[in-house]
């Protein structure tokens, strides 16, 4: 005859200890910091001990002036709420958008231009792609080249000249949060920031400091400087910096390497 009415349940001194601790405020609430502390230290204190947590890769360079004012605009505009800047590395969106994006093609922004939704394509590698023509002629009228699209009118920016108080503050103040800019960007900026739309003026030594910068009219009116110049310059340089190829197989090496 089976004895197990007389066996003690083996659960039973474990619920009740978890009993004990539901009602014990206080024991649950320390314990709760332990655990939570403990899990903390785990995941941040290696940090201390990485010089760097992006690979960085060759080609990657901080924005021009006339760039990091495009890019400003894009940010005030809201164009990030629409496009997203980041490809990820499945067969879908690499055979429609490009090469996965790559962390370190991020790692100059401030803040990184992700997104968390695409009403529209994502811009990671729209660079080169389309000519200045169509960009200007999309950002004044998008139904004009692209029928379903529900993009506003940005025309107001071929009437805008480009005004930035001072270009030089704005790449100091980058460098303060880690954006390699040299006394010599900083020196050049305001030229910088005209002479690259602007074929006619002395850009002196900015395609050495700045590599593969695109220096020309880039909105059809050479006489000045607008905003559609600085957006249509930031959106033709994305994505154009990086040999991605190289650059992934740099960081899988990297990856092997740190595994081993």
């Amino acid at each position: 005859m089976s004895n197990t009415a007389n066996t003690p349940n083996a659960s039973g001194g474990a619920f009740d200890g978890h009993k004990k601790l539901e009602r014990n405020v206080t024991l649950l609430a320390a314990l709760t910091l332990g655990v939570v502390a403990i899990g903390g230290i785990v995941e941040i204190a290696p940090l201390f001990w990485v010089d760097n947590t992006i690979e960085k890769v060759e080609g990657m360079r901080p924005y021009t002036p006339l760039e990091q004012a495009g890019r400003d605009i894009y940010v005030r505009e809201g164009c990030y709420t629409c496009h997203s800047q980041m490809i990820r590395p499945f067969r879908d969106e690499v055979e429609r958008y490009g090469h996965y994006s790559l962390a370190a093609e991020s790692i100059y922004d401030h803040p990184f231009q992700w997104g968390s939704k695409r009403t529209g394509p994502d811009l990671a590698r729209v660079g080169g792609r389309y000519s200045d023509a169509w960009h200007v002629q999309h950002l004044k009228s998008p139904r004009s080249v692209v029928p379903e699209s529900i993009m506003p009118n940005y025309s107001f920016l071929s009437q805008t000249a480009l005004k930035v108080p001072d270009p030089a503050a704005s790449l100091a103040a980058l460098r303060a949060v880690g954006v390699p800019y040299s006394d010599a960007d900083l020196a050049a900026a305001a030229n910088d920031l005209e002479a690259q739309a602007n074929p006619e003026a002395d850009a002196g030594d900015l395609a050495a400091r700045y590599p593969k910068a695109q220096i020309r009219d880039f909105d059809g009116d050479p006489g000045r400087v607008t905003e559609m110049d600085a957006l249509v310059a930031y959106l033709q340089m994305l994505g154009t910096l990086v040999d991605v190829n190289s650059a992934a197989a740099q960081e899988e090496l990297s990856k092997g390497a740190q595994g081993r």
